[in-house]
């Protein structure tokens, strides 16, 4: 059953050598459920915010947590500068959005795997279903494998714009049993409104790709990660702009089983897997249309119609690189 009060069964576990980063951006409705869900389970939380104007902030800060601030540009650079200037000591780091809470099953089986597991683990992988309109999405690739658990040390986060994921440095990576809910409480037009940010970013990504100077980033990932990404740039990115959309929604409802899902599952198949996606291709072709009728770079063509710097991350690497 969903909801929004954590599973009683939650409570008591053991604590572990593990500090939780948690990103946020005016996440009162979700920061405590969030910071609750691992307290007396991690012996650090830290969240890093990028300009809430709520009550986020002090929220987690009366829940124990510690409060880096940091100017957004995406999720992957976020999150590495939390690696880089958050001071972990702990044996291992954890990934947690403000929007998601463990269960019970992960709660209880997290502490013993961390404490069992041999030099060799650098990394452990979470299933992760979303929740849409009080409906958890079972099918249709929405209850992915995602690597949210690591060594300290022993992995990076991809500096994309768009699809990032974390990369582990060459330990095993293992499985947990139990979840980490994504379950979003805003309403439906946030949920809009976010996805048209995300269509920009994910524009980006493919603009870059199509003129072979975008970041692949495949040779790192492992499992379900590396197979989404192989299969989206070398089967979607080379299908027809406006097609794809339509050929990537009959996977998810038909292959993928996302009919299974219901009335509402088919809405949110539908919105994030076919009208998300065309977004995303007529950005990229408004982007593309005006590198041809105004003669613009595909550089300053991106910061016309997108508002983003596509420079940025690069910029980023190289300042890694240096420091």
């Amino acid at each position: 059953m969903l909801g929004d009060q954590l599973d009683p069964a939650v409570h008591g576990s053991e604590q572990a050598s593990l500090t939780v980063i948690i990103l946020t951006l005016n996440e009162h409705v979700h920061i405590r459920r969030c910071i609750e869900c691992v307290r007396g389970l991690a012996q650090r939380v830290v969240v890093v915010d990028s300009g809430s104007t709520d009550d986020t902030v002090p929220v987690a800060r009366s829940l124990g947590a510690d409060v880096l601030e940091h100017v957004f540009i995406n999720h992957g650079m976020q999150l590495n500068w939390a690696l880089d200037h958050a001071l972990i000591e702990t044996d291992w780091v954890m990934r947690l959005d403000a929007d998601e809470y463990l269960d019970g099953a992960l709660r209880t089986a997290l502490p013993v795997a961390l404490r069992k597991a041999g030099a060799e683990v650098g990394g452990f992988v979470v299933q992760r279903p979303t929740t849409f309109l009080g409906k958890r999405i079972e099918h249709g690739g929405m209850a992915p494998w995602l690597l949210r658990i690591w060594r300290r040390g022993e992995a990076r986060c991809e500096e994309r714009w768009m699809d990032e994921h974390l990369a582990v440095n060459g330990g095993k990576v293992r499985q947990l049993p139990g979840r980490i809910v994504d379950h979003n409480l805003n309403t439906l037009t946030w949920w809009a409104d976010k996805h048209n940010r995300y269509a920009n970013r994910e524009a980006v990504d493919l603009l870059l790709l199509r003129a072979g100077t975008g970041n692949p980033g495949t040779a790192a990932l492992k499992g379900q990660a590396a197979l989404k990404r192989w299969l989206k740039l070398h089967i979607y990115a080379r299908l027809p702009l406006a097609i794809r959309p339509f050929v990537f929604w009959i996977y998810r409802i038909v292959f993928q089983l996302g009919f299974l899902d219901g009335a509402r599952g088919l809405i949110y198949h539908t919105l994030q897997g076919l009208c998300y996606r065309l977004l995303v291709d007529a950005k990229v072709m408004e982007v593309e249309r005006a590198m041809r009728t105004q003669g613009l770079t595909l550089q300053a063509a991106i910061q016309d119609r997108l508002q983003i710097d596509p420079t940025t991350l690069k910029t980023s690497s190289q300042r890694s690189e240096t420091s």
